[in-house]
């Protein structure tokens, strides 16, 4: 008995001097795990590594960060099996709904399983601009150089929806094209570009900020009911957010875009009991890591919106939210709708490849075809018909 008293002393007293909430014996996580994220010196990037020391220091887990310069260099190691969880954005969702870059032979919709998301201070979306461009509005884009991303979707929608809620089409800009999220920061800063996509509390925009440039995020004023028809005829899930954090942001705030970023993914195979600890850590140790990066407090429990999340959360983050009872008929509700979405567009794709053609562009221009009409015959909204 004296030996339990102990160990027991020893283990709250440890339990202290590190800082950590809970204790290591209460998940259980292999020795590696691996995420995805954009690029080094992102806000995403950052969390991830904020995440990995606290894993490190109570369960002796290394967390390697994959960082990805787009959309299909994060997803890529997630469905090869090479990564377990992806710390990313609406990328997930592109992926799940096979459109865009996802949309081709080479991928198809994807199993994608979702554990949590940040809902942070700031704008995971924001209009970055030179502030020496003198862009004050959606408007004044007309004509300027703005970001194209290769192989990034979410990007480049996040885009087009912008320039959408200023009545301007990628046709009344200089679309510059980049190889990544990271290229277009430093093309911003050395002259070749004017705007980008960007979240204002990722350390890139203290790059920008810093450089001769400089930086300006011009607003989305919330009272525009047509122009944020317009946005969400784009992407139907950004918000309404007013932007509180990061460099460039003035200290009352702007009326900005509102998205999760990141979001927590992982793919359905992935075993229920990883996905468990995984999301049991990501909660209980949350007061260890929420100071580690910039945007970190978004992953707090009264951010979620679990009743009307666009994917399929993972079965092993499902036990997780029912034993702490966040569980709700309605978030059940929402998650056979998603499970039934997925479903559907992986029958339409398994039906539409039997026959499909060979020749790139005709089996695009099929499965847009061939998606959409499996999705309506289900009752669903394809949301997306042509890209």
């Amino acid at each position: 008995m004296g030996k339990l008293k102990s160990l027991t002393a020893f283990v709250a007293a440890l339990t202290i001097s590190t800082g950590l909430s809970v204790q290591a014996a209460e998940i259980e996580l292999p020795k590696t795990v691996v995420w995805t994220a954009y690029n080094t010196g992102t806000s995403g990037y950052n969390q991830a590594v904020g995440v990995g020391s606290i894993l490190k220091n109570a369960y002796g887990t290394n967390l390697r960060v994959i960082p990805g310069k787009n959309d299909v260099s994060r997803l890529s190691p997630l469905r090869t099996g090479v990564a377990q969880f992806a710390a990313t954005g609406s990328d997930s969702v592109y992926a799940q709904e096979a459109v865009y870059t996802f949309g081709t032979q080479k991928w198809g919709p994807q199993p994608i399983r979702l554990l949590l998301h940040n809902l942070a201070d700031g704008c995971a979306v924001s209009l970055a601009t030179a502030k020496d461009a003198n862009i004050k509005t959606v408007e004044d884009l007309k004509g300027r150089r703005v970001a194209w991303v290769r192989g990034a979707p979410a990007l480049n929608q996040g885009m087009k929806s912008m320039l959408a809620f200023g009545g301007l089409t990628w046709d009344d800009v200089e679309k510059v094209e980049v190889g990544g999220y990271g290229a277009s920061i430093d093309a911003l800063i050395n002259g070749d570009l004017d705007a980008l996509l960007g979240a204002t509390f990722s350390s890139t925009m203290l790059k920008i900020d810093a450089s001769p440039r400089g930086l300006f995020h011009p607003s989305f004023a919330h009272e525009d009911s047509e122009g944020w028809t317009r946005i969400n005829q784009v992407v139907p899930w950004y918000f309404k957010h007013r932007c509180m954090q990061g460099a460039g942001v003035p200290e009352e705030g702007y009326e900005g875009i509102g998205t999760a970023y990141p979001t927590l993914i992982t793919m359905s195979e992935i075993s229920d009991d990883v996905a468990y600890n995984m999301t049991k850590a990501m909660y209980e140790h949350y007061d260890d890591y929420k100071g580690s990066a910039p945007g970190a407090n978004g992953w707090a429990w009264e951010r979620q919106k679990l009743e009307s999340v666009f994917l399929p959360l993972h079965d092993g983050a499902v036990k997780y939210y029912k034993e702490v009872g966040k569980w709700t008929d309605k978030a059940q509700a929402n998650q056979e709708q998603n499970l039934k979405r997925q479903e559907v567009l992986m029958a339409a794709w398994d039906e539409y490849a039997k026959n499909a053609p060979d020749d790139e562009e005709a089996f695009n221009k099929g499965w847009m075809k061939a998606r959409s009409d499996a999705m309506k015959a289900a009752g669903l909204d394809p949301v997306f018909y042509t890209w």
